[in-house]
């Protein structure tokens, strides 16, 4: 079992290490992260948003978010959400 709030704490710092290549800045700086919640077996939730509906690099930053947060010690599983 694990810490809900701590997961997400931990959570987010490794999301701001996920750089948005065109702008340069983090998802997390950006406020592309709307959400993040976790329970005690370690499943974690992302919302997030785009900096434009079409981003070309929507699959690319998902992808990112999920493999950040999946980094952190005692994540079981991670869903990450488009959100608008």
């Amino acid at each position: 079992m694990v810490n809900p709030n701590e997961l997400e704490r931990k959570v987010l710092e490794a999301l701001k290490t996920v750089i948005d290549p065109e702008i340069g800045i983090s998802i997390v700086d950006l406020g592309l992260i709307r959400e993040i919640t976790a329970d005690k077996d370690g499943n974690v939730h992302i919302k997030m948003t785009l900096t434009t509906p079409g981003c070309p690099l929507m699959n690319l930053l998902l992808l990112s978010a999920e493999e950040a947060a999946k980094s952190v010690e005692g994540v079981k599983s991670v869903k990450v959400e488009l959100v608008f």
